[in-house]
């Protein structure tokens, strides 16, 4: 099935008694009883399908769970209450019978750096960081390191740089690593990582899977050879996502895929408009045939889809001169998220990136001058506009 009919179809219509429901319902249930304790036993001992505990697994969480497998050509899901926990949910999973070291890009979102310089190294876990699109320098810290994991992100935040993600899968797969892709920028529209050897995909359903700016959550999906061990974890760390999020983060899916191709499409247009700003001096977006990993580009992504975010420099800005600009934005919205059905702008030096050293930061071509647009799916004109009016 072509993936707008997964998005409508996939995970719903599970027969309950002598009815089918049309869209799943939300179980607020935290525990399920039976008519004999034998087949409560046998659910535990997973035996026999059905469900015992919430933290453990739950009808609607079970069904957005097989909506996200089937979107990213998977074997299995796991939802949990956050994108970072999602992330974290991975990383354990990947390392639970690995060395305990990661080889990451060096460019990620400024919590996934924190999670593993601040949270997972002071409990042994190594990070070495390196630039992925390098595939020769990823190819040579992965042999002298020999991590237990690679992480890396589809599409970067900020600046929108795309590893070789295919190749480095080829040379996770030799080492005996696994590789762990967070795909929130890129979504299943543009890329798949299982299929190409990928072995965990993380999403925070926050952002363009539920898209609405009403929910708070993330998914991991895995291959079939981490999914026990992921689900193993999960039932004693409890990451569990609500079934209410759960039932909002579904109902967005359904919508997705029609989103995102207008999202694509309104991209392209502001983008084109902001190449031609006089107060802008750049732009950082995929459709540039002059962008750094075109080829990769080529490679891996489909014709016309591009992503639906952007980040631009303003010529000659400080923090003063961006907070007046965004503050004379009108329409879009001046939030820390993505995603959204609403445009959205961001300071990655206030936000994202704050907790980043100065120089950290501007090692990473994040400068005080960086803005990062997310856009949504109103006229491209008006979004145009309101840009224009602001600069």
């Amino acid at each position: 099935m072509n993936i707008h009919t997964k998005a409508v179809h996939a995970g719903d219509r599970k027969k309950q008694g002598d009815h089918i429901p049309v869209t799943t319902p939300i179980y607020t249930a935290s525990s399920f009883v039976y008519e004999d304790i034998e087949t409560t036993d046998k659910v535990f001992a997973h035996e026999v399908e059905g469900y015992a505990y919430a933290r453990y697994d739950n009808p609607t969480n079970h069904a957005l769970e097989e909506l996200c497998t089937a979107l990213e050509s998977g074997h299995g899901s796991l939802a949990c209450a956050t994108g970072m926990a999602a992330l974290e949910m991975a990383l354990r999973t990947a390392l639970i019978d690995r060395r305990k070291k990661v080889v990451a890009a060096n460019a990620l979102y400024g919590a996934t750096m924190n999670l593993l310089t601040k949270v997972m190294e002071p409990f042994g876990v190594e990070t070495t960081f390196v630039d992925i699109c390098d595939f020769e320098k990823v190819a040579a810290v992965i042999a002298e390191e020999k991590p237990g994991a690679v992480l890396m992100e589809t599409i970067s935040n900020p600046l929108l740089r795309v590893g070789p993600l295919d190749r480095i899968a080829n040379l996770t797969k030799e080492s005996g690593a696994a590789l762990i892709v967070d795909n929130t920028f890129a979504t299943p529209m543009l890329i798949r990582p299982l299929e190409l050897g990928a072995n965990l995909v993380v999403h925070s359903l926050t952002k363009y899977l539920a898209g609405h700016g009403d929910v708070m959550g993330g998914v991991i999906v895995s291959d079939e050879g981490h999914f026990e061990a992921l689900r193993t974890l999960s039932r004693t760390y409890g990451p569990a996502l609500g079934p209410f999020e759960a039932y909002l983060s579904m109902r967005g899916i359904k919508t997705f895929p029609l989103r995102m191709e207008r999202q694509c499409r309104n991209a392209i247009a502001v983008a084109a408009f902001l190449r031609h700003h006089p107060r802008v001096s750049k732009v950082n977006f995929l459709d540039d045939p002059e962008h750094p990993d075109a080829v990769t580009l080529q490679r891996l992504l489909p014709n016309g889809l591009h992503g639906a975010m952007i980040s631009f420099e303003l010529k000659d800005a400080g923090r003063e001169e961006i907070f007046a600009f965004m503050n004379g934005l009108k329409m879009i919205v001046k939030a820390t998220s993505l995603g959204d059905v609403h445009s959205m702008m961001l300071y990655p030096a206030m936000s994202s990136h704050r907790d980043l050293a100065p120089k950290q930061r501007e090692r990473l071509g994040i400068s005080d001058s960086l803005v990062r647009l997310s856009v949504g799916i109103e006229d491209s004109a008006d979004i145009c506009a309101d840009l224009n009016q602001a600069l």
